[in-house]
């Protein structure tokens, strides 16, 4: 059985306007559907960290007259120094984190040749608030870092040879005095 091009045309002009009409109607119905999910639905939002972190601990220290590598020692590398301004340094710390209010902090420091002549610029938070900023959870405890008399008198004790329990050199290395400020070791020795 043959059908009539005529036929093709009148199939098409019934079928498709009852195509776009069920087609409309979906969407409006979807879009009605997912309206509601919009709250239910977090889309991932990736944390964006970028410069330095800079406490008011670290802006404390800062003294006239420090040298380029003792700022850059205490400070970190700074983000931005520019070719045309040879004697300034700025520290930018900007933090994107979903479900916490965005963290901003500027510091510029000045230079006269290799000395440190000024700096300025936020007021910066100290560690610990700073922890407390970035945390979703806001009742983070942040550890104590100090040793107490007692701890540090344990590795007084063992004088300039070093600690008690440390291993032996079996590296053929000569062995010398251990560095001003040693630190005593991250594993027990076996």
């Amino acid at each position: 059985m043959s059908v009539s091009p005529r036929t093709h045309v009148r199939v098409i002009r019934w079928v498709m306007p009852a195509v776009l009409a069920v087609g409309l109607v979906a969407c409006g119905s979807f879009e009605q559907a997912t309206r509601g999910m919009a709250d239910a639905i977090t889309f991932y939002k990736p944390e964006v960290v970028q410069g330095n972190f800079v406490s008011s601990e670290q802006v404390a220290a800062l003294r006239p007259g420090m040298t380029r590598l003792q700022v850059r020692d205490l400070l970190g590398t700074p983000l931005m120094a520019s070719l045309f301004h040879g004697d300034r340094w700025d520290y930018v710390f900007t933090m994107k984190r979903q479900g916490v209010e965005p963290q901003h902090y500027r510091l510029s420091v000045f230079f006269q040749g290799d000395a440190l002549e000024r700096f300025e610029g936020d007021t910066m938070p100290t560690e610990s608030e700073f922890v407390q900023r970035i945390s979703r959870d806001r009742k983070v405890k942040v550890p104590v870092l100090e040793a107490t008399p007692e701890q540090l008198a344990k590795f007084a004790s063992a004088g300039a040879d070093g600690p008690a329990d440390a291993a032996p050199n079996t590296t053929g290395a000569p062995a010398g005095p251990p560095p001003a400020g040693s630190y005593p070791p991250l594993e027990p020795a076996r």
